[in-house]
């Protein structure tokens, strides 16, 4: 564990024999991401996880399979996710194979950080390949994890990055308009959160910009994140707009939290007021509020699958 417990930076890789480094064709995962640690990763699954043995064979989760009671007889389902300690797991879609997922490797975590009242859905089937040992994590024991390790949620986000950008950069190659949905509305904090962000963050920054002001643009450094507290801003990447934020919806956290170029640009729609985070600030309230790092991390996944939805 890092000396000032700042899991956003880059973890040590080791460089290929050739001393060329091939971009993954598939989208990312976990132990791809230059910010994955799996040692981290795994004392944070012993804080509050389950120790499990999962034989050859068995299945572990299908794909569309939704948290909560599963009709009115039906069993009630309860998502986990999950570290290999040992033993291999296939992950297939429609009956596909996508990935193999091994020791030292995190999965399912999508389904988890995802969970609300609503419940959600599996994007894969997990089947067991080889006998495996695993610690796992339901939301409440992720919360519980979190609370005494709240800068994981950083990590979390940044590897979750990784796979936005991927997505990103996918969206950018498209002469056409993406996909059939349109730019999806977001908000993360509430009125009453958002009043409480504003206490908490005494020394952050109010800024406002007239409708169609520039805010950030693809290719800047990234010093600082943004909640709206006020107004709507687009976020476009090559000029398609792919999301709203309206009041208490947050943007910029990408660069901030992994201190990369942007991905993509925000303008404003009407007359808008942010509050600006910088890096420090928002390491500092997220692990003296740990709740607020799970609730970017659903942020963030909620726009992945957005974003993912824009693809098909």
């Amino acid at each position: 564990m890092q000396d000032d417990f700042d899991f956003t930076r880059p973890q040590a890789t080791e460089t290929p024999a050739d001393g060329v480094s091939s971009a993954p064709a598939a989208p990312f995962k976990p132990t791809i991401s230059k910010f994955y640690g799996a040692e981290v990763a795994k004392r944070f699954f012993e804080i509050s996880g389950k120790k499990e043995f999962f034989p050859a064979g068995e299945t572990l989760f299908v794909e569309n399979e939704r948290s909560g009671k599963q009709g009115l007889f039906g069993k009630r389902v309860v998502h986990r996710m999950y570290f290999i300690t040992v033993g291999e797991v296939a992950l297939t879609v429609a009956g596909k194979p996508i990935d193999t997922i091994k020791s030292g490797e995190i999965f399912g975590e999508m389904a988890v950080i995802s969970e609300s009242t609503s419940g959600s859905t599996r994007s894969a089937t997990a089947t067991v390949k080889t006998d495996c040992n695993a610690f796992s994590l339901n939301t409440e024991e992720l919360q519980s994890a979190l609370s005494r390790t709240p800068e994981f949620a950083l990590m979390l986000m940044s590897v979750m990055f990784d796979r936005l950008r991927f997505v990103a950069a996918r969206l950018a190659t498209r002469k056409n308009a993406p996909g059939k949905e349109g730019p999806r509305e977001a908000a993360v904090f509430n009125g009453a959160a958002l009043a409480s962000l504003e206490q908490k963050l005494e020394r952050a920054t109010t800024m406002r910009y007239a409708a169609g002001k520039a805010i950030m643009n693809e290719g800047d450094a990234g010093t600082s994140m943004y909640i709206v507290l006020d107004g709507r801003v687009a976020i476009t990447i090559k000029g398609k707009v792919v999301e709203i934020i309206s009041a208490g919806g947050m943007f910029g956290e990408m660069a901030l939290v992994d201190q990369s170029p942007r991905t993509a640009s925000a303008v404003a729609e009407v007359e808008t007021a942010l509050l600006a985070i910088n890096r420090a600030a928002l390491i500092a309230l997220v692990k003296a509020e740990p709740a607020v790092g799970l609730t970017m991390l659903r942020s963030v996944a909620a726009r992945l699958r957005h974003m993912n939805a824009l693809l098909t």
